[in-house]
């Protein structure tokens, strides 16, 4: 691209990335909603990024827009930076994870590639965020996740969480105060058909723990 990366680019092509998870393209409506930027806003600046040279992203009236390669590259390089950015403030600066989202999205766009690496060193080349999330390394080609929704579990079935996919701080937090952190082992007990209420116990806890979808879909596991 023959122009600087700027902070609200680098948000857009952070966005989509994380909206095309699925591999479908992300409509400029989910897309506005997600920035909190007006419509008309969303489709000036996709169609600008797909006449930049190279392409960032592909633009289609009615079909939505994903990132071309360079645009994929460029948003891992920033979801980089950021987890990177995550993992250092609480191993290092003594954040808790339910603090570090918001001051690593405004120090993502500033720190400089030697910034980046030397972080990336003093942490040992970590594959996760505080989060769990998978950090691209430095090919910038991301960790396979093998995790699933804790709500896929089936009782009797052990598991280890994996990573949190929120950033929200009260949902953290209430996470925490579970013992619900990546790294904590459950068993299912049992899951109701009707409602998805889930009865578990978290390693830890003397009596077992009753969860809703609301959690249960936000929080990833692996079996153990």
């Amino acid at each position: 691209m023959s122009e600087t990366l700027t902070r609200s680019i680098e948000d857009y092509l952070k966005a989509i990335f994380e909206l095309t998870g699925n591999g479908e393209a992300a409509s400029t409506t989910t897309l506005a909603a997600r920035l909190g930027v007006a419509p008309a806003s969303i489709t000036s600046m996709v169609q600008k990024l797909s006449t930049v040279k190279p392409a960032l992203v592909s633009y289609r009236k009615y079909q939505g827009v994903s990132l071309t390669v360079a645009g994929r590259r460029a948003a891992l390089d920033v979801i980089r930076r950021h987890r990177l950015l995550e993992a250092w403030l609480v191993q290092n600066l003594g954040y808790s994870w339910d603090m570090v989202h918001n001051e690593a999205d405004m120090l993502e766009h500033v720190i400089s590639q030697d910034f980046e690496k030397r972080i990336a060193a003093v942490l040992g080349q970590p594959e996760r965020d505080p989060h769990g999330e998978t950090i691209p390394d430095a090919d910038l080609v991301m960790p396979l996740d093998k995790s699933f929704p804790l709500a896929s579990l089936k009782p009797g079935q052990k598991a280890t969480v994996r990573r949190v996919h929120s950033q929200e701080p009260a949902f953290l937090k209430h996470l925490t105060e579970l013992g619900l952190t990546p790294g904590a082992h459950l068993k299912a007990l049992s899951v109701s058909h009707f409602d998805q209420v889930m009865h578990l116990h978290i390693q830890g806890r003397k009596e077992e723990s009753v969860l809703g979808p609301a959690i249960t879909n936000g929080v990833f596991v692996e079996i153990s």
